[in-house]
């Protein structure tokens, strides 16, 4: 068969990759057999996930232990008035059933823990982190960083977000290249208390879909190295480095945590590494 074994009804399907030069069927090929897991099936997760579903990413782990509310319906676009109450893993898994039968879904219904993260992020290919607090989010950074695996951030909060991806490797910057510690308790409300502009999400959800996807076609430039910040009343993008830091706790020239289990994943998410930066915006549901 030709165009690399993709049959008829694929080169239908994703006929608009296949045309552009810079994806062609080898592209392609390259989004069906890649394995992406997404931590969180909610706002950031939805777009997420339908977009990576769309796209023809060939397995797609969803991690997820939460239930859909009528409260999330403003904004977690993957799900319906009829799966409130029903566990987020199997509304997104329907979902994706129904909109490309190409794609294999992995249902992770846990919450990430130092105990179970290395095991879930083991054989994927990249990870893609839409949660909704600090602890799982350095988590995230951690376990990532340490195992050589490329994955994207993303959070959201009011009418803000931001995304940066992070290539996993011996050159690329770390979450806590950034900002070393997480703020104070309480310092940055969540969604559920601060509110959060619908599609919001959407943009930023997306974001963290492109990248993921240029990123196993191995096209174009990604946001490693840099965080881009969206401000959603202004229409205004920014874009800041984030330069790798020598004395890193995780990726630095003499790391002091080698394993996940060597940090407390609450408050401050940290060792004694001497920093006090903090992020501006920080929340994402």
């Amino acid at each position: 068969m030709s165009d690399l074994d993709l049959d008829p009804t694929q080169l239908d399907r994703y006929s608009r990759h296949i045309i552009l030069d810079d994806v062609g069927p080898e592209g392609q090929k390259d989004l069906l057999d890649a394995k992406v897991l997404v931590l969180g099936a909610g706002g950031l997760g939805a777009p997420i996930i339908q977009y990576l579903a769309a796209a023809g990413v060939g397995t797609l782990g969803i991690a997820d232990d939460d239930e859909v509310e009528l409260s999330n319906l403003q904004r977690q676009v993957i799900h319906g008035d009829d799966d409130v109450g029903r566990k987020k893993v199997d509304s997104a898994a329907e979902f994706v059933a129904d909109l490309n039968p190409d794609v294999d879904v992995e249902r992770h219904e846990l919450r990430v823990t130092p105990d179970n993260i290395e095991e879930l992020i083991d054989g994927y290919d990249f990870v893609v982190d839409g949660t909704d607090n600090f602890e799982t989010r350095y988590l995230v950074n951690d376990a990532c960083t340490l195992a050589g695996i490329p994955f994207s951030h993303g959070s959201i909060f009011r009418f803000e977000g931001q995304v940066t991806t992070f290539a996993g490797d011996d050159d690329s910057p770390c979450y806590r290249c950034l900002f070393p510690e997480a703020p104070p308790a309480g310092m940055v409300p969540n969604c559920a208390t601060a509110g959060v502009l619908g599609v919001l999400p959407g943009t930023v959800g997306c974001l963290q879909a492109t990248e993921t996807v240029k990123h196993i076609m191995s096209k174009g430039e990604t946001l490693d190295g840099s965080m881009l910040f969206f401000d959603a009343l202004d229409m205004e993008f920014d874009k800041v480095e984030i330069p790798k830091q020598d004395d890193c706790p995780v990726c630095g020239d003499d790391p002091a945590i080698e394993s996940v289990h060597d940090v407390e994943y609450t408050a401050s998410c940290a060792i004694d590494v001497g920093g006090d930066s903090e992020p501006e915006i920080e929340a994402s549901d």
